[in-house]
């Protein structure tokens, strides 16, 4: 990526730059504990996330709409290569990020013990981006960036201090913008030891002309009270306001937390008032950990944008709030839909985590991404399939040999495309759940209900959230439930209430839904039942990220359904159809039905595709090659039989918005 070009003269000629902002500097693996409110020593279960300022920023600015990049190191192991993909996971250009195979990544350990007190260890000896160095920083990635962001922590080491310099003067010889967040951390300059990671400010003159000295190339500085104390080395916050501005003419942001901020773009006033402010959000602090980040992402959005430092900070403001109303760090910074949201409508909670909207949106705005057609072989089965093994009068073990050879089927149709997918249980697909776990681009769902079970039941036991825990990460929760709008009022009670249950767990622990719902084998299905359902099913809250539905009667009945998703939850990935054991012609005839609804994404089809497959590999009438081949001939064929339907007149598949 470059922002130049050499011309005839040797010179270089200037281009536009490809990124509005480049992070610099520090990055972790966060490990935050799980229990709220107790020492960090008695914390047993935590959860992982991207951290370190800089890091934070750049994922902050991406999900607000800007063009983000970052320039650090990880270690060639699994917490760097975690670092390095949930980077681009969330659209932050990693062109400036090495892999250090010397160093291990560094992590953090954080807890919550209450209002103010949030204890942290940094695991950062001789870690990968505590090496970063001069020769790490690339001239023209810096100077294909409209600015760069410096943090003070990477000004504590020789090397990190030079590498960050080189990219400054990169920055300021292409005219580009810099930002300094001073992020002070005393333990990390060498002033606490270990255990004192949560310390915030500690007095140093030292730590002070080392930074003084950056200011001057500085466009916008920002930082806390504590912060400005150790850059301006004074006692009293105008008076190290105005020993800054006696060295940069840098737009100053002061953070008050609680309070919101105030902006300095000129002369510093005899008071704080006299800054420039915008509105606050009080809020509950549940967390302040990684809230200058999320504040620094919005204000970022707003200045690089070319909105007024009033919007700067609002927006900046808003993104602290979210940030300390929840618990993690950057997985918590809001995206751009989620902000404005909240300043349009903003929230009838004092806790912003407990509003129902706001996190649907969050959730929704950055999962992960998926394809715009979702076609799967389902093979979940579990009664069917022990039937079919009873029947050949072999045992039952041999299934998850069968289930082993679906996914090699299903591999071999997607050949590593994404939109192909599998839906797999954990009774007989254990192994065949662990084979899919090598395919990445296969889309993978798996079920918790009792097979057949009506009223729902969970298979594994009632406390399907600890269950789900233990589920990677990518896997889709999927449950089926037999519902109908006829049903007795107890029955739809019990089944809205399990519903009710899984969509919660999922929510809080971070797992896509699929809803498979069947109303035709319990009553009549008309063109208005399912679309009945589902606008019920959204009056209790619940919004799954998938439906899965029977093939309908009619295309008005796809319609009705089509309209009520639409209407109902924007964020819905969209709608598979199930099979039913139905023949492919059948299929055909369904599938063209609902090419008009551009909601139906694909299919989740089985039984249609392994049976004769099955029986005949139980059996011993033909070889795993054999079995292989025609779920795959299958397999393939419904796809293009899909891919047929939807070229039809009725249109492309447009969806929703993401």
């Amino acid at each position: 990526m470059s922002s130049k070009s050499a011309n005839d003269a040797g010179g270089t000629t200037e281009v536009a730059p490809v990124l509005d902002v480049i992070t610099i500097g520090r990055c972790s693996v966060d490990l935050y504990g799980q229990q709220i409110g107790g020492r960090l020593e008695d914390v047993t279960s935590f959860s992982k996330s991207v951290g370190g300022c800089p890091a934070n920023i750049a994922i902050g600015t991406a999900r607000l709409g800007l063009r983000s990049g970052f320039v650090s190191a990880v270690g060639d192991e699994p917490m760097g290569r975690f670092i390095r993909e949930q980077l681009r996971r969330e659209g932050v250009d990693t062109g400036g990020l090495k892999t250090d195979s010397e160093r291990l990544t560094a992590l953090v350990l954080l807890g919550v013990r209450d209002e103010s007190r949030f204890p942290l260890i940094f695991y950062r000896e001789n870690c990968a981006d505590a090496a970063l160095s001069p020769d790490d920083v690339d001239p023209s990635y810096i100077a294909g960036a409209r600015a760069i962001v410096v943090t003070g922590t990477h000004f504590a080491r020789p090397g990190t201090d030079a590498a960050q310099r080189k990219a400054i003067a990169v920055a300021r010889a292409h005219g580009r913008r810099v930002v300094f967040d001073i992020d002070y951390r005393p333990n990390l300059w060498g002033l606490a030891g270990h255990g004192a990671g949560e310390a915030r400010f500690i007095a140093s003159d030292t730590v002070t002309a080392h930074l003084r000295s950056v200011l001057p190339d500085c466009d916008l500085i920002v930082g806390t009270e504590e912060e400005f104390a150790i850059a301006g080395g004074k006692t009293d916050v105008l008076e190290n306001l105005r020993a800054v501005r006696a060295v940069s003419a840098a737009t100053l942001v002061l953070k008050l937390g609680p309070m919101g901020c105030v902006v300095f773009d000129g002369a510093i006033p005899p008071t704080l008032d006299g800054g420039i402010a915008g509105p606050g959000f009080p809020v509950e602090v549940y967390n302040v950990l990684g809230a200058g980040d999320a504040f620094m992402s919005g204000f970022l959005r707003a200045w690089l944008g070319g909105e007024s430092l009033v919007t700067a900070c609002a927006w900046a403001n808003a993104c602290g709030a979210f940030a300390v109303s929840r618990l993690l760090c950057s997985p918590e910074i809001p995206t751009f839909a989620e902000l404005q949201a909240f300043l349009a409508h903003g929230s009838p909670h004092h806790a912003l985590r407990h509003d129902a909207e706001l996190n649907h949106i969050h959730w929704a705005t950055t999962r992960r991404p998926s394809p715009p057609a979702l076609l799967a072989f389902a093979c979940d089965h579990r009664s069917q399939l022990e039937a079919m093994a009873d029947r050949a009068g072999v045992p039952r073990d041999r299934i998850a040999a069968f289930k082993r050879l679906a996914v090699t089927a299903a591999a071999t149709v997607a050949a590593g495309r994404p939109g192909h997918g599998m839906l797999l249980d954990a009774t007989h697909g254990r192994d065949a759940l662990f084979a899919a776990a090598d395919l990445p681009h296969l889309w993978i769902a798996r079920p918790v209900e009792r097979p057949g079970s009506r009223p729902l039941r969970f298979e594994a036991g009632e406390d399907i959230g600890s269950q789900l825990l233990e589920w990677p990460v990518w896997q889709t929760v999927k449950v089926l439930c037999f519902y109908h709008p006829d049903d007795p009022a107890p029955l739809r009670a019990d089944q809205e209430r399990q519903l009710g249950r899984l969509f919660e767990a999922c929510r809080r622990i971070g797992r896509e839904c699929l809803i498979e719902i069947v109303a035709g084998r319990h009553g009549e299905l008309a063109d208005d039942t399912v679309a009945t359902v589902l606008d019920r099913l959204y009056d209790l809250g619940i919004r799954p990220d998938w439906w899965k539905l029977e093939p309908q009667a009619s295309a008005a009945a796809w319609t009705r359904i089509g309209a009520v998703i639409a209407r109902r939850d924007r964020y819905c990935r969209g709608i598979v159809m199930l099979g039913q054991d139905a023949p492919e012609a059948d299929l055909a005839e369904a599938f063209a039905a609902a090419a008009g609804e551009p909601l139906v994404k694909g299919f989740a089809v089985g039984r249609t595709m392994f049976s004769a497959s099955a029986e005949a590999w139980f059996a011993g009438r033909i070889d795993d090659a054999a079995a292989v081949a025609d779920m795959a001939a299958r397999y393939a064929r419904l796809c293009e039989v899909w891919t047929n339907a939807r070229r039809e007149p009725a249109g492309p598949m447009d969806g929703v918005a993401p």
